[in-house]
């Protein structure tokens, strides 16, 4: 089984009641459950519920870790549906207690007043190298849980900007990543949405560790706390993204982190925001 079959039966979620579904968890390495899976199920989960309306935003808290051996139950709330918008609420619970709750908005299809910011003018996908081949290159320096998160991952990773978890430097806050699926996915426009919400949550936390020059590795615990995510516009997940990033500010131990996702035409297809705790607990 490749690493992206195991990804899509993750996203197949089991139906267990009219609006209860059960989802699996895979180990990757770190001893919780990754955040952009929960987002990824939760999204499955309330689309379940949905007929024939794509996702345009969704709104997400993290409560408590979750712990990748246990499965996790979402419990959908059918808040309202209209004429035009559907909203769904969903809470994701281990041992009876929530981990996660999220609020997600579906439009009718529609046409209207569009605009869009500019692309950054950054190098093509063919112009950098792999995430995982420079991690793999760099294995010595990293912790085991970390090497084992770090081999093959169903979303091809490569960033612009290099960047060492292990010997980090100072750099403005902003980085560029291109991504995609490792396999052709589908013809499934939900199924593309869910997994970018998968791959919202690689890497974005550590924008606002840049200028400090820290990452988890070096001192700090990070956990993402919150995260938010708009589609603008239909896309493939299976095609190359750009994932434009920035940090605005840093204080009271988190940091802000936002993100702009094109296709590799210069289409702005999704907006992430999410603010994440960088806790000192090594002061060097």
């Amino acid at each position: 089984m490749t690493v992206m079959d195991q990804l899509l039966l993750q996203l197949d979620l089991e139906q267990i009641e009219v609006n209860l579904f059960r989802g699996v968890s895979a180990d990757t390495g770190p001893p919780r459950v990754f955040g952009g899976q929960v987002i990824g199920q939760a999204l499955i989960a309330a689309g379940r519920t949905v007929d024939e309306r794509p996702c345009h935003s969704l709104h997400g808290y993290f409560l408590r870790p979750g712990d990748p051996k246990m499965p996790i139950v979402y419990e959908v709330d059918r808040i309202r549906d209209g004429k035009s918008f559907t909203t769904r609420r969903v809470v994701a619970i281990q041992k009876g207690e929530a981990i996660f709750n999220m609020s997600a908005s579906f439009q009718v299809m529609e046409e209207g007043l569009s605009h869009q910011f500019e692309m950054p003018d950054v190098p093509p996908p063919e112009a950098c190298s792999d995430e995982t081949e420079a991690f793999q290159a760099h294995a010595d320096e990293l912790p085991e849980g970390f090497r084992r998160m770090m081999q093959e991952r169903p979303i091809e990773m490569r960033r612009v900007e290099q960047h060492s978890f292990a010997k980090p430097s100072k750099r403005p806050p902003y980085q560029h990543a291109w991504l995609r699926t490792r396999d052709r996915l589908p013809d499934e426009p939900s199924l593309h949405q869910c997994i970018l919400a998968y791959a919202s949550d690689m890497g974005i936390l550590s924008t606002c560790t840049l200028p400090h020059g820290r990452s988890f590795m070096t001192g700090l615990m990070t956990a993402s706390l919150d995260h938010a995510m708009w589609f603008h516009r239909p896309f493939r997940v299976d095609e190359w993204i750009l994932f434009a990033q920035d940090s605005p500010t840093s204080g009271g131990s988190r940091g802000f982190n936002r993100g702009m996702m094109f296709t590799q035409d210069g289409t702005l297809i999704a907006s992430v925001a999410q603010e994440g705790l960088i806790r000192v607990v090594d002061e060097r």
